[in-house]
């Protein structure tokens, strides 16, 4: 096993563990950013919907009420703690017309031509190989067919601050948005991999948040292809979050708190053939 497959397994297993500790995830901000997404297209009954980075099933749930008896919804998570809760919620509702699959996204397979739309809301940094994914979900889709993702912007709140933090440690942090950071690199993506009539819709989604709300980064990174916080010390690290928080602490803050940008983009793109 090399180096890369090592990390890349650790990396998938603390992302999934951070998913699965996440028992209450249903809330108004998660609900905000992941519904604007089906805003952009308008589902029909019988359609084919694939919902990848499906969590709780927001989008999906959605979507199979939209497309009804005869369409077909399909939920992908690796994470079993979110599916389950999926679940439940499609239970409850009593929907007929999903499959949850857990399954890791990277290395989905699906024939050809299958699906009206693939969304992925909020999680496609998350893997390994964007350029190829978006590759796979052109061919997945039907003529006229089309795909969506959302992200954050490269300046959104925490990212930044904590790679300020650890260059002041001598730290090189990537950060996990970079590559879908602006909408020109959105443009760029979804171009690249053949789609057409690419519209892209932004969003602010930040807050005000109070300086005990902020102070309790405890080191955990996540990015698909390095993470070099995982190296260093116990004391190295500490000395970095003691940095982060003094740090916030020095900053000018309003009655409100301090100002986190949450700046979402909203992409989607057309198979015109």
């Amino acid at each position: 096993m090399t180096a890369d497959s090592t990390y890349e397994q650790r990396y998938k297993q603390t992302v999934v563990s951070f998913f699965d500790g996440r028992t209450s995830y249903d809330n108004d901000v998660t609900i905000r950013r992941a519904l604007p997404l089906l805003e952009m297209i308008a589902l029909e009954p019988g359609q084919r919907v694939l919902d990848i980075a499906t969590g709780t099933g927001i989008i999906a749930i959605a979507a199979a009420q939209a497309v009804g008896s005869t369409g077909r919804v399909t939920g992908v998570d690796f994470s079993a703690g979110m599916l389950q809760q999926a679940r439940q919620k499609s239970d409850e509702l009593k929907l007929r017309n999903i499959t949850w699959l857990e399954a890791d996204a990277d290395y989905l397979t699906f024939e050809d031509a299958s699906f009206d739309y693939v969304l992925c809301s909020s999680a496609l940094v998350y893997l390994g190989d964007i350029p190829k994914a978006l590759q796979d979900w052109y061919r997945w889709l039907k003529p006229k067919g089309k795909a969506l993702f959302s992200g954050w912007s490269d300046q959104s709140y925490p990212a930044p601050w904590i790679i300020q933090a650890c260059d002041r440690h001598g730290v090189a942090l990537e950060n996990i948005n970079a590559p879908t950071g602006t909408p020109e690199k959105c443009r760029r993506l979804m171009e690249f991999a053949g789609f057409k009539e690419i519209t892209i819709r932004k969003q602010q989604l930040g807050q005000y948040r109070s300086l005990e709300q902020l102070i309790g980064w405890n080191g955990t990174w996540f990015h698909p292809q390095l993470n070099p916080l995982a190296q260093l010390s116990e004391q190295q690290l500490r000395a970095i979050t003691a940095d982060y928080s003094q740090w916030l602490k020095e900053q000018p803050a309003t009655n409100e708190g301090l100002w986190c940008e949450s700046l979402a983009y909203f992409v989607a793109g057309s198979k015109l053939s």
